[in-house]
């Protein structure tokens, strides 16, 4: 998605393409063959939804033709994991892929030892002190009780949103607020997990046997094997 002459642009496949991916079943699948893939178009072309999807139905609210109905769906069937991974922009990662981006980007670390060794800031320390049990957090209540918002403390996007490209945090839902008749109201807010409740510590960990950097090495790797003409420093730039 690009702007262009000052109007938003989405950059997709023709409605007839047969390579069009159809169904949020159909973009599951795609995501566990290839691996990972990115929400929107980047510095990669061809590599997103956006370019194998049609842009007819973005942003309907049909679940069967909009993908971004499909990016909630594919969230709740916890097949795939999704969350910005991807230059702090949102995206899928198959579970066997995971291993290798937790290794990765956490360079090693688990979130508590990542703090002990005085790596983790501790604004990041109250956000993920809230899912010591296994719970889940929509956003606004998260920053509510991560003590973010007016009169404490400043940056929750950002802060979350590292905490996902560090894969401590997934998107497991999207949940509306609700009033006090109890109806829902406004858009749709993240709702956030440690990958860990999902899918357990030893399919999250699987990789940490091996150097961070090699974990790295495969994912760039991975990207020149399914998109051979793109550019070294691009390929970086989406994928680090």
């Amino acid at each position: 998605m690009a702007v262009e002459n000052g109007e938003w642009i989405l950059h997709g496949m023709d409605w007839d393409s047969r390579e069009r991916i159809r169904s949020w079943r159909e973009l599951t699948d795609y995501v566990e063959q290839v691996g990972f893939l990115p929400l929107f178009k980047n510095e990669v072309d061809g590599f997103s939804v956006e370019e194998k999807t049609s842009p007819l139905f973005w942003w309907t609210g049909d679940p069967e033709q909009d993908p971004w109905e499909w990016r909630a769906m594919i969230a709740r069937s916890e097949k795939v994991a999704y969350g910005k991974f991807f230059n702090k922009k949102a995206g899928f990662i198959s579970l066997k892929w995971l291993p290798y981006f937790a290794n990765y980007r956490r360079d090693g670390y688990d979130f508590d030892a990542r703090w002990e060794d005085g790596l983790a800031g501790y604004r990041s320390k109250k956000i993920m002190d809230l899912f010591d049990e296994g719970e889940t957090y929509a956003s606004y209540e998260l920053k509510k009780d991560a003590g973010f918002g007016k009169g404490g403390e400043k940056n929750f996007s950002g802060i979350v949103t590292e905490l996902q490209m560090q894969t401590y945090l997934v998107t497991r839902d999207f949940r509306q607020k609700r009033n006090r008749k109890g109806q829902t109201y406004g858009m749709a807010a993240s709702v956030y997990v440690r990958p860990e409740t999902l899918w357990g510590y030893e399919i999250v960990s699987a990789a940490y046997r091996e150097a961070p950097e090699k974990s790295g090495q495969r994912i760039m790797d991975r990207v020149r094997e399914l998109y051979p003409d793109a550019d070294e420093k691009n390929i970086r730039k989406v994928c680090r």
